[in-house]
């Protein structure tokens, strides 16, 4: 199978504008993402509607490509982008432009979903740790949940923690279940991305501010493969902080 790696990337971000640039020890974040990943996908891109990005990814040596700047979602510039490439393959890769520390590992473990015909979108989840802070972390809106049914499939994405533990005190929540967090990765057969990109948005799309929830409303099935290696996704200068700071550890 051929699989092509795009990775969307705006400037005017409304909670940290510019961050793709932020330069982290001596790369840019969009330099990070990019060299985290280019060797696990036939090719990759990053998919931009700003030409600082797309210079600063070819001075890097990357592949860049232009693309509208009305798009709704990440998804919706990667078929643009693929489009654009023209380049014939399997599946697109959608890999986030704000997760630095995605593992590579991640990304082979995304595309052997696809060793099952059936699989037309897969994701990826991570368990939250028992000991974890739960009103830090599990609580987070800005850390979407997934319950997942038997066969690895989505059931529901929420902001709000998912499911609900009757008649235990919230504090106690992770002592009976496991609770699973959300990568924001995500990977499509060509044709389901064809269908995808022209469904209406939905109720609790709209709700959620989750892309995921239009097809599931929409009754396509999302595949979900369950990582334990954790990810840093950056939406605020307070997350590069945090983030620099553990770049600076382990780098």
């Amino acid at each position: 199978m051929k699989f092509i790696g795009i990775i969307p990337a705006r400037y005017a971000s409304t909670r940290f504008p510019g961050k793709p640039l932020v330069d982290m020890l001596g790369k840019s974040m969009i330099q990070r993402v990019y060299e985290q990943v280019y060797h696990t996908v036939d090719q990759i891109y990053v998919a931009t509607d700003d030409l600082r990005i797309e210079e600063a990814v070819k001075a890097f040596g990357g592949n860049a490509i232009m693309t509208s700047g009305h798009h709704r979602s990440g998804t919706d510039r990667c078929f643009e982008a693929y489009h654009k490439i023209g380049s014939a393959c399997d599946v697109v890769i959608n890999i986030q432009g704000d997760e630095p520390f995605i593992q590579p590992e991640q990304i082979e473990l995304l595309k052997s979903c696809f060793s099952a015909q059936e699989t037309q979108i897969a994701t990826l989840a991570k368990p939250f740790a028992s000991d974890c802070n739960f009103e830090k972390d599990v609580r987070n809106p800005n850390a979407p949940k997934v319950v997942i049914n038997q066969n690895h499939e989505a059931l529901y994405f929420s902001r709000s923690v998912i499911p609900f533990i009757r008649g235990k005190e919230c504090s106690k929540w992770l002592d009976f279940h496991t609770f699973h967090k959300h990568i924001g990765l995500y990977a499509y057969r060509i044709e389901a991305l064809q269908s995808i990109v022209n469904l209406p948005q939905s109720p609790l799309e709209l709700a959620e501010s989750l892309e995921q929830l239009r097809w599931l409303d929409h009754g396509y099935r999302i595949k979900v493969a369950l990582t334990h290696q954790e990810t840093m996704g950056i939406d605020t200068p307070e997350d590069m902080e945090q983030a620099l700071g553990f770049l600076a550890k382990h780098n």
